[in-house]
């Protein structure tokens, strides 16, 4: 599985560990990525992501996920969170009709 997040993109990144004798040997850095089920409002049913913590309080920031989905291109996001913004605006577009 890999280590990306599923709503920002943000990934692993890579350094150097330095020691006291300034050694330098190649690390990674690891995003803090958890599995968190956020609450599609449109939708009405939760949807279970891996995202970083990071994006975590960006979704809650912005006020939700329909609302992170409608202000992020679709450049940084998953596959799956692609198809949910799909489904998320259609099923708006319906609403503003009826």
């Amino acid at each position: 599985m890999s280590r990306i997040c599923e709503l920002t993109g943000k990934g692993r990144q890579v350094g150097h560990n330095v020691s006291h004798a300034n050694n330098k040997t190649k690390r990674t850095f690891l995003p803090n990525l958890q599995n968190v089920t956020l609450i599609s409002d449109s939708l009405g049913r939760g949807v279970k992501l891996r995202v970083s913590t990071h994006g975590l309080r960006s979704v809650e920031h912005v006020g939700g996920l329909d609302n992170w989905l409608a202000k992020t291109s679709d450049d940084k996001l998953s596959l799956r969170v692609r198809r949910l913004k799909r489904e998320i605006a259609k099923k708006g577009s319906e609403q503003a009709a009826a």
